[in-house]
């Protein structure tokens, strides 16, 4: 971990991630993955969990729309991300799992809280079969069911008005006997209930003209290319400069301000924008 929020050095934090597709049961094996390897504390869509119970933090499943969920997840409100930060400082502990459903989206989130990158990606493909990847998709498409590992007697004062169902979890080592190590609990958020959210290239290519135009320096917006992947996007742009501009400080501005407006609109981590000059204007 960073060193030093305030005045307080903290000593280093080993990072597990555990990452894969939404819907895949990353919440599900979550403490399982953290017996495994002798972690107590799980960032998991927003919270900070430590020995099963939450310590700080705003579940994402709280949020009224997909959108303001993923905002949640990756600690996008500096408040937030201030919360779980002081918070970790205070329990410094030795390992922290962090779950997401990529690598890219766990480094947002380390990125975020200042943290260090993981020492071991671990992926849902290699600690749970197909058949429990499917069950999984399938509660969360046509129920819309999450899984929050935390007790449900806990975390229902979070949620009023929610329905909470508890789900007792259960460990078994080689050559032991299966025994209970927590509950978790499976909630159906709003954002859930509402259907699904799309936002299409189109959307993403009119956000980062109304973004990109009126930067001084920027002539003319010849072309926007958009690439959508899962949970993020790419964007590409060949535009025109105006003459006597500084190019590289234009791209840096240009980079930076589209970058934080399109995450801040969209809810999408932004993987790239790349600048292509065409032309200048003179």
């Amino acid at each position: 971990m960073s060193k030093g929020w305030g005045q307080i050095e903290v000593k280093s934090m080993e990072v597990y991630a555990l990452v894969g597709s939404s819907g895949t049961g990353k919440s599900h094996q979550a403490m399982n993955v953290a017996y495994d390897h002798g972690i107590d504390t799980v960032i998991d869509d927003g919270l900070l969990i430590k020995d099963g119970f939450k310590v700080a933090g705003k579940s994402a499943k709280r949020e009224a729309t997909a959108l303001g969920a993923v905002k949640r997840a990756i600690f996008l409100d500096p408040e937030h991300a201030r919360e779980i930060r002081e918070c970790l400082q205070k329990l410094n502990p030795p390992r922290v799992l962090i779950l997401g459903t990529s690598l890219r989206m766990v480094l947002r989130i380390t990125e975020a809280l200042q943290m260090d990158k993981p020492v071991k990606v671990i992926k849902i493909e290699d600690i749970s079969t197909e058949r429990e990847r499917k069950l999984a998709r399938e509660l969360r498409e046509n129920h819309g069911m999450h899984v929050i590992p935390v007790p449900t007697i806990e975390i229902k004062k979070d949620f009023p008005g929610y329905l909470v169902d508890p789900l007792k979890y259960f460990f078994k080592k080689k050559n032991e006997s299966r025994r209970k190590i927590g509950e978790k609990s499976i909630i159906r958020p709003k954002f859930s209930l509402m259907g699904k959210l799309y936002i299409s290239e189109y959307a993403v290519q009119q956000i980062t003209t109304f973004v990109v135009l009126p930067i001084p320096g920027v002539s003319q917006l010849n072309r926007v290319n958009v690439k959508m992947q899962e949970e993020g996007v790419t964007v590409q742009l060949e535009l025109t400069a105006r003459f006597g501009v500084y190019l590289p400080d234009l791209a840096k501005e240009i980079r930076g301000l589209l970058h934080q407006q399109l995450e801040y609109i969209t809810g999408m981590i932004v993987y790239g924008v790349h600048i292509v000059f065409k032309s200048i204007d003179f």
